[in-house]
């Protein structure tokens, strides 16, 4: 098959378009023919050696596609079936061996669309579901509003009556986190925070949704109210520096929390719960996953490159 593979780590250069030998669907797994394959931030941390990952590899962990085959011992699929996941090692090929305890059957929506579901809508699923869940007129901030998880947080905490204010760094991209639903939409400057606090009546809001990390992660303190919650999910930026937790008292009792997809999916029951209401939403129409982009699997440093450079809005997929 054709595939992705990483030998050291690197700049997207390192992303070499190669043939590998087919996998094989083990005790429990699903052999699937991919359809489309989901790009994450965490793609690239792998591929920097941001995050451990021994070389050569297959990166990507997201994706859809048909089951082509089955291995021993599973009972909730068939050849035929159409499913995604979200972490599934070496999804950035035509052919993926995905784990039965992660995988979902897809309803009637887009491939690209299911591609790119899982991965992004669980986590916003998490954040606003579990980390923190707002109440009716809470003011909340969230971080890269037009990115793919930003838009579908911002329009999760709206469905459940939050005010969400986002940051953005382009109109073009303002525009589409006021669609989402975001009642205020703010450019990353030395002015972040003060404008927060003028925004809530000199209160700050009541949590923080933060994915970009270094470059905001001190805005997001001074942007939150006595007992706010700072979700850190991500670090785009980079990672935070070392820091004093009790900074966290003197600036009103504040929560931090460095949640993780893995840590709220931890069982059958918890992933299906949020696999299932995102494409549930989607598929109803009350969640709209945008596909900024679209690009050929040989083209995934190019991908990547966009990403990184802030190129695209929403979330991007990459088309066996």
């Amino acid at each position: 098959m054709r595939a992705i593979q990483v030998s050291e780590h690197g700049g997207p250069e390192v992303l070499r378009y190669v043939e590998v030998p087919d996998p094989q669907a083990g005790p429990g797994q699903l052999l699937v023919e991919t359809q489309g394959v989901g790009v994450n931030y965490i793609d690239i941390y792998f591929r920097t050696g941001q995050y451990p990952q021994a070389t050569p590899y297959l990166p990507g962990s997201e994706g859809t596609g048909i089951v082509v085959a089955i291995g021993s011992d599973v009972t909730e699929f068939a050849v035929g079936d159409r499913v995604a996941w979200a972490s599934a090692p070496g999804s950035y090929a035509d052919l993926v061996a995905v784990d039965e305890a992660v995988a979902v059957k897809v309803p009637d929506v887009e491939p690209a669309v299911a591609a790119a579901a899982l991965l992004q809508g669980m986590t916003a699923h998490y954040l606003t579901e579990s980390v923190f869940s707002p109440e009716p007129g809470d003011p909340v901030l969230v971080h890269a509003g037009a990115g793919g998880v930003g838009l579908l947080l911002t329009q999760m905490a709206v469905a459940k009556g939050a005010r969400v204010i986002t940051t953005v760094s382009t109109d073009a991209k303002e525009k589409l986190s006021r669609e989402a639903g975001a009642t205020e939409v703010l450019r990353y400057d030395d002015d972040l925070a003060a404008r927060v606090r003028d925004l809530t009546d000199g209160i700050g809001v009541a949590a923080v949704y933060d994915g970009v990390g270094a470059s905001t992660f001190e805005a997001s303190l001074a942007s939150l109210r006595v007992r706010g919650t700072l979700a850190l999910f991500g670090a785009a930026s980079g990672a935070v520096p070392p820091f004093d937790p009790q900074r966290l008292n003197a600036a009103g009792s504040l929560w931090l929390t460095r949640p993780s997809l893995g840590a709220y999916t931890r069982d059958r029951t918890e992933f299906l719960w949020r696999a299932t209401d995102v494409f549930d939403w989607i598929a109803a129409g009350s969640l709209n996953l945008r596909i900024g982009a679209t690009y050929p699997l040989a083209e995934a440093a190019q991908a990547h490159r966009d990403l990184a450079d802030r190129k695209t809005t929403g979330s991007i997929v990459l088309l066996p």
